[in-house]
C-alpha cells in the first residue's frame, strides 16, 4: 500500500517507478503531444534551482494566475521541494482579486500564465510589500524572470529537493467567498498526503488510467483528486484546452476517468434525454425503461431474460453512442463540488460507467466521503474515508434527521490565513470542523448532503427551504442554464431563471417569439413553469415557485454571480435581480 508523508515524496517516487511513463499530454497545432514521468521530473528539478536562484526558500509563498497545463504542476512541485507554499489563482479572476491574494499570503514571487496577465501581475510588484517578482510563462527566453530563463539557470545551478514534514505547509487554497473576500485554507504536506494515501485505499488506478483534465487544479478537488491523486498512481492526465473543444477532445483522448462536476453531468444528461424526446415512440420508450432496468440490476435486484434482452438492445442501438462521444473507454466518472442528482447518476450508471460520488470541502483537502467500488449507494456521498469521522449536529437544525455535518480526520485544515475570528467559527476545539454543509447519515454508514445551512431560509409560513437541492433538479430542464430559488420572509417561493439559448432559440422559432421579448413572454414562461413540474419531483408543495422571473443575463465567473467554481453568489445575484424579484411578490 502506498504511503506518501509529504508532496515531495509522492512527487519523486511517481517519477522514479513510472520514469518511462506518459503523464501529461497537451494539444498543440491539432496533436497531442506528451511528457514522460522522468522528462517532468527534469522540469521539476530544473524550476527548482530557477526558483532558488530568485531566493525562494522554506516558509516563502510562490503564487500562479495559470489555467491547468504542464508548467503550472511544474512551478507546484519545484515550490514544493522548496519548502515553500504554492499559492494557485484562476484566470478568471480579477486582478484586484490577485491582488488581494497575493497580499493576504505575503507572496514572494508570483508566476503569469500570459503575457497580459505578466504586465498585471508586474504592476502588483509595485504595489506589494512582500512581492518581489513575476515570472511569465509566455516571456521571451531572454528577458531573465521568464520560465524558459529560470529553468535553464536552475540546470546551470541545481539545487536538491528539501523534504517537507507532515505538519509542514504545502500551499494555500483560496475559497471563491461566496461572501465576502476570499480566505486562505491552510493545507499541509499531511492533510493532503491523508486524502492521497485513503485514495490508494479504495481505488486501484492503474498506469493504462487516462484522464483529461479540466476541473482547475486551482481548486482543492481538481488538484488533490486528480493531479496528485493521479499522479501517485503513474496514470496520465491529458489537460483539455478549452471547455468548448471538451467533446471533441474526449473521443479523441480517449479517458478511462473523469472527473467533473455534476453541472457537467447534468448536461450530457439533458443533451440525451432531449434526442430522445426529438426521436419518440419506441425508442424514447427503451430509453426510458432501460434506465430503470439497469439502476435495478445496479441496485443488486435480479433481471428477468426479456428486461436482459432490452436492456441489451438499448445498449447496442443508444448507451453505446453515448459511450463513445466519451471516447469509448470510460470506466469512471467521479462527481464532486456539489450533490449529483440521483436520476442523473442513474444515467451515467446505465450507460455502463461506474459513477462515484463523493464529499468534501477545500476546508478538508477536500475528501471526506466518497463512493467507492463494493461500497456504493447511489444518491449518497458514500461513508467516510480512512481516517476521517463524521458527527451528524442535530442542535444547529432542530431537525430529527439532518443536522451540519462535523468532519473530523488529518484531512482537516490547519486554518484559514489571518482570519482567526473564522476559525473560532469553524474549528471545534475537538478538532472537529464545521462544514455548514446540512446531511444525515443511514443505518449503513452512508452520508446525505441535503443542503447549505447558511442558504437555508424561512417562509412567512414558518416552513424552511433549502435552495440549492431543489435549483439543481430545475436545471435538469434543457431550457434551463441557470436558476435561483428565493423566498426569504415572504409567502411564497419565486424563480429566477435563466435559460438555455440554445435549446429555447428553436423553440421560440417554432412558437412565434421573438428572442428580444423572451423575458417578457408568457408563451416563455408557461413553458419554463411545465418544465419546472416535470422537474420537481422532490419538492414539496410550499416550496414548489408560484412566479418566475426570465433574465437572458447568464450567471458567470465574468458578471460575479459565480464562482470560479461555478457555485452561485446569492447576494450578488440579488443586487442585480433583487428589484425585479421583489416585484413578483407584489
Amino acid at each position: 500500500m502506498a504511503k506518501f508523508d509529504s508532496l515531495v515524496d509522492l512527487f519523486e517516487k511517481s517519477c522514479e517507478k513510472f520514469a518511462g511513463n506518459e503523464l501529461f499530454g497537451e494539444k498543440h497545432d491539432g496533436t497531442w503531444q506528451w511528457i514522460t514521468y522522468g522528462e517532468f521530473k527534469s522540469l521539476v528539478d530544473r524550476f527548482r534551482g530557477g526558483l532558488a536562484g530568485l531566493g525562494v526558500g522554506e516558509g516563502d509563498r510562490v503564487g500562479i494566475v495559470a489555467n491547468n497545463r504542464v508548467e503550472w504542476a511544474v512551478a507546484a512541485y519545484a515550490t514544493y521541494g522548496l519548502g515553500a507554499q504554492f499559492v494557485p489563482m484562476y484566470e478568471a479572476q480579477k486582478q484586484s482579486e490577485w491582488g488581494f491574494i497575493l497580499g493576504d499570503c505575503g507572496a514572494k514571487v508570483v508566476i503569469g500564465a500570459t503575457n497580459d496577465i505578466l504586465d498585471k501581475l508586474r504592476t502588483l510588484v509595485d504595489e506589494i510589500d512582500t512581492l518581489e517578482t513575476a515570472i511569465g510563462l509566455a516571456a521571451p527566453a531572454d528577458d531573465p524572470t521568464s520560465y524558459q530563463a529560470l529553468l535553464a539557470k536552475g540546470e546551470a545551478e541545481p539545487v536538491d529537493a528539501v523534504h517537507p514534514s507532515w505538519d509542514d505547509l504545502a500551499g494555500f487554497i483560496y475559497t471563491s467567498g461566496t461572501t465576502g473576500a476570499p480566505k486562505g485554507v491552510k493545507l499541509s504536506h499531511g492533510n493532503i498526503c491523508s486524502n492521497v494515501n485513503a485514495i490508494h485505499e479504495v481505488f486501484t488506478f492503474t498506469t493504462d488510467d487516462r484522464s483529461l483534465s479540466f476541473l482547475p487544479w486551482a481548486h482543492s478537488f481538481g488538484q488533490t483528486c486528480e493531479l496528485h491523486g493521479l499522479l501517485s498512481m503513474g496514470s496520465s492526465l491529458a489537460i483539455n484546452d478549452e471547455i468548448p473543444n471538451l467533446v471533441g477532445n474526449l473521443a479523441e483522448v480517449k479517458p478511462t476517468i473523469l472527473y467533473a462536476v455534476p453541472r457537467i453531468f447534468n448536461r450530457i444528461y439533458d443533451g440525451v434525454n432531449k434526442q430522445m424526446a426529438e426521436r419518440g415512440g419506441m425508442v424514447e420508450s427503451l430509453f426510458h425503461s432501460a434506465v430503470g432496468i439497469a439502476a435495478r440490476k445496479g441496485a443488486g435486484e435480479s433481471v428477468g431474460m426479456f428486461e436482459g434482452m432490452k436492456l441489451s438492445i438499448a445498449d447496442k442501438l443508444i448507451f453505446s453512442k453515448v459511450r463513445a462521444r466519451f471516447g469509448g473507454r470510460l470506466n469512471y466518472a467521479i462527481s464532486g463540488s456539489a450533490a449529483l442528482n440521483r436520476d442523473v447518476a442513474k444515467f451515467i450508471d446505465a450507460l455502463g460507467i461506474d459513477v462515484y460520488e463523493g464529499y468534501g470541502l477545500t476546508e478538508t483537502s477536500p475528501i471526506a466521503t466518497a463512493n467507492y467500488p463494493g461500497n456504493r449507494k447511489i444518491g449518497s456521498v458514500g461513508k467516510p474515508i480512512n481516517g476521517v469521522r463524521i458527527v451528524i449536529d442535530k442542535e444547529v437544525t432542530g431537525d430529527a434527521e439532518n443536522g451540519e455535518i462535523v468532519i473530523y480526520g488529518p484531512n482537516v485544515m490547519q486554518g484559514y490565513h489571518n482570519r482567526e475570528e473564522e476559525n473560532a467559527k469553524v474549528l471545534m476545539d475537538d478538532g472537529g470542523f464545521r462544514s455548514g454543509d446540512m446531511g444525515r447519515v443511514d443505518g449503513d454508514g452512508y452520508v446525505y448532503i441535503t443542503g447549505r445551512i447558511k442558504e437555508q431560509y424561512k417562509l412567512e409560513n414558518g416552513k424552511y427551504v433549502v435552495p440549492s437541492p431543489l435549483e439543481e433538479e430545475v436545471k435538469l430542464s434543457p431550457f434551463v442554464g441557470n436558476a435561483m430559488l428565493y423566498g426569504m420572509n415572504k409567502p411564497y417561493n419565486v424563480i429566477l431563471i435563466v435559460p438555455d439559448m440554445v435549446a429555447l432559440a428553436p423553440w421560440c422559432k417554432e412558437n412565434g417569439v421573438a428572442e428580444s421579448d423572451i423575458e417578457s413572454s408568457d408563451k416563455v414562461k408557461e413553458l419554463l413553469k411545465a418544465e419546472i413540474e416535470a422537474n420537481s419531483k422532490s419538492f414539496k408543495r410550499y416550496e414548489l415557485p408560484k412566479k418566475i422571473l426570465v433574465s437572458k443575463e447568464e450567471f458567470s465567473t465574468d458578471n460575479g454571480m459565480l464562482t470560479p467554481t461555478l457555485k452561485l453568489k446569492r447576494r450578488n445575484v440579488l443586487k442585480v435581480h433583487g428589484d425585479a424579484i421583489e416585484a413578483l411578490f407584489s
